[in-house]
């Protein structure tokens, strides 16, 4: 076993997340780094925040993965005295790489969605946008609870099996309503109601809900079937949980091509809300 560099990281990372299941605006890949770089520890998070980027400092890793991009949208300058520019001379000067697997590790088998829905007892979901026809990957998951349940157990559910967060676990619709076929979306989902309305689910699971689209929701489903109910989690809940089940594909991955890194997740709660009144 030796030591991974930070370009066989990368197709570690391409192996298990491929940069072809990205969705076109999206950025994903090796944002900061030498990829002759040697990596002996890797650090796992969800955000590139300042306080995961000390952190990283603090304990010596060599590459932050994350989920969520440092620069989506195009910079003009990493003056360090910039938002950005301040995160990539950090990791510059302490000699860290910085990778992120976004909307391609949303779209994989195992990735973001499955582990979500997974947490409701379904193993068998299927993509709710597929990226063909058939396709095993895509955007969101639905699927079919094992007995048809309340809406309200299944966000106590959600609840009790996602990290704990200030702003909760809530319900727009019935909570009452019994419900069997479930759509989920973790992250940020008010742009599929179409399809999860076409997919024929009874409630659909995602974040960042707002009020203008989850009002609209609310009223469509009114004028027909009263489906899908709506249950609104954190963001930074809904995709936090994959960071487990991504740690233990990466150390399959790289023992197999006989590679040694140690995985560390983190410690730093990115979830921006602290206090609710």
């Amino acid at each position: 076993m030796r030591y991974p560099k930070v370009s066989e990281c990368v197709d570690v990372f391409e192996a298990l997340w491929p940069t072809a299941l990205a969705e076109s605006w999206d950025s994903v890949g090796l944002a900061v780094g030498d990829p002759d770089a040697e990596v002996r520890s890797i650090l796992l998070a969800l955000d590139p925040m300042d306080a995961v980027i000390a952190e990283a400092v603090v304990l010596g890793s060599d590459l932050v993965f994350n989920h969520h991009p440092l620069m989506l949208k195009p910079v003009k300058s990493v003056n360090a005295s910039t938002l950005k520019g301040g995160a990539v001379h950090t990791l510059i000067s302490n000699d860290i790489a910085l990778f992120n697997a976004h909307t391609n590790a949303d779209s994989a088998r195992g990735g973001v969605s499955d582990v979500l829905i997974s947490l409701l007892g379904i193993d068998n979901a299927q993509p709710l946008v597929p990226h063909a026809e058939g396709s095993p990957t895509g955007i969101g998951r639905v699927g079919d609870l094992p007995t048809p349940t309340p809406v309200r157990d299944i966000a106590r559910t959600l609840s009790n099996r996602l990290p704990r967060t200030t702003t909760g676990v809530r319900i727009a619709g019935d909570p009452a309503a019994t419900v069997a076929r479930v759509a989920v979306c973790g992250g940020a989902g008010d742009s599929l109601f179409d399809e999860v309305r076409a997919s024929g689910a009874e409630v659909y699971i995602t974040a960042d809900l707002r009020h203008h689209p989850a009002t609209e929701a609310r009223d469509t489903a009114n004028r027909n079937d009263g489906r899908p109910q709506l249950i609104d989690v954190s963001h930074w809940a809904s995709e936090t949980v994959w960071l487990t089940a991504a740690a233990e594909q990466l150390e399959t991955e790289f023992a197999e091509r006989g590679l040694s890194v140690a995985l560390q997740h983190s410690a730093v709660n990115t979830d921006p809300w602290v206090e609710r009144y």
